[in-house]
């Protein structure tokens, strides 16, 4: 015989109360949102002037060319367009981006490609593929703050390496190897973001051989390589021997064609690149097919380099328009870097100065920067920030540059 029970009733006259919902995850109430995007939604309004963003400038996109590679796909494959794709990539897209990387000095095979649904989901896959909580991450000082946050979430310890103008310090990244035992070093060795610096040649051959003999996976972040508008190539830090069997080399499209196809890839070793496979399987089962073959077409009908040198070339012109004006901008003594290529430059300005305490200030003269802190891993520098230049024309860089320095000059108030 089978006895069933009832909850007993509430009393009389009384609702009954609903138990809450079960909490967040930790890793989503310890790790923040991105201090970027929280900025770029405060200061939304037309009016001001945004030197915070890493946007591209949207007027030189190839709209036009993107346009016609997505008609002639959807004209002539609809079917295969609209249609699931392979995790690891439509093959003529893998081939094309293994061609580009062999052609600038690193030999790849399509097969060593995995498409992604941008270069920061590469960072997400890699982290899931390598990373259990607690291991120890290496970062550059300071660091890509979307990189920061995709290894927060895995649940890693992130430990800046010291450094100097020219990058990590190969010294203190083996003693850190050493004294750490990390999984990985994380570095945007070519045009840094947030600093714009560049990682010379003989310090790439150092990192490489320290990662060689010492056993560490090296993640080589280059979204805005090709960007250069001064000075000579620098080869990837895979290219070199002590690196080869252990770095993940990450594109995009997003700098280069354009941010909203969403098109990222990352070139590993056979077992990395399978290990991401599986994890984006988990994560989307693959990047969108249309957007796939609209950029493989483009590339095929198209000429991406041209198209590139043409956006460096403005892009190096609004380099020089807020070169000149930083003097005249900033409080005497700041200080700030000189890229050869990308988006970003870095301000330091004299000690005392909060550079998060003072944006709201700032913000009301109508102009925005991304104060420097978030960008550490370590101890924060608040004194620093960072200025993107290539979104704004040189006239409304100068006007930029003319409210930065009304901003700062009744804002500031340096701490004793």
């Amino acid at each position: 015989m089978t006895v069933t029970e009832t909850a007993p009733a509430a009393p009389a006259g009384s609702a009954a109360v609903p138990a809450p919902p079960p909490s967040l995850a930790a890793r989503v109430r310890s790790v923040g949102g991105s201090p970027v995007r929280d900025i770029l939604a405060v200061t939304a309004r037309p009016e001001v002037i945004n030197f915070a963003g890493g946007l591209p400038a949207p007027e030189l996109f190839d709209a036009e060319g993107i346009a016609a590679a997505y008609q002639d796909v959807l004209a002539e494959e609809p079917a295969r367009a609209l249609q699931y794709s392979t995790t690891e990539g439509e093959p003529t897209l893998r081939a094309a981006l293994a061609a580009r990387t062999s052609a600038r000095g690193l030999a790849t095979d399509a097969d060593d490609v995995l498409v992604t649904t941008g270069s920061q989901q590469a960072l997400s896959l890699l982290a899931t593929a390598l990373l259990e909580p607690g291991d120890t991450v290496l970062v550059e000082r300071p660091c890509y703050l979307a990189a920061l946050q995709a290894f927060g979430f895995a649940g890693a310890r992130v430990v800046a390496v010291p450094g100097d103008e020219d990058g990590i310090d190969p010294g203190a990244l083996e003693e850190l190897v050493v004294r750490e035992r990390p999984r990985l070093l994380y570095t945007v060795p070519t045009f840094s973001n947030p600093t714009g610096r560049t990682m010379p040649a003989a310090r790439r051959a150092a990192v490489a051989e320290v990662a060689g003999r010492c056993g560490l996976w090296i993640v080589e972040d280059d979204p805005y390589g090709e960007l250069r508008f001064e000075g000579e190539r620098v080869p990837w830090i895979a290219s070199y021997e002590g690196a080869r069997d252990r770095t993940v080399l990450l594109g995009s499209f997003s700098k280069v064609m354009a941010p909203g196809l969403r098109l990222g890839w990352l070139r590993a070793p056979a077992a990395l690149l399978r290990a991401c496979a599986v994890a984006k399987q988990a994560a989307d089962l693959h990047t969108p097919t249309v957007n796939q073959l609209a950029a493989a077409r483009y590339l095929a009908d198209r000429d991406l380099d041209a198209h590139v040198a043409r956006v460096a070339a403005a892009y190096g012109t609004r380099r020089d328009a807020m070169l000149a004006g930083l003097a005249d901008a900033l409080p005497q003594g700041s200080r700030w870097t000189r890229p050869e290529g990308g988006m970003f430059l870095w301000v330091r300005l004299p000690d005392g100065y909060d550079t998060t305490a003072l944006l709201p200030d700032v913000v009301r003269h109508d102009v925005a920067y991304v104060p420097g802190a978030p960008f550490h891993a370590d101890e924060p520098d608040r004194a620093t920030l960072r200025l993107c230049y290539v979104t704004q024309t040189p006239d409304e860089i100068a006007e930029g540059l003319r409210r930065l320095a009304e901003g700062l000059g009744q804002a500031v108030r340096p701490r004793a």
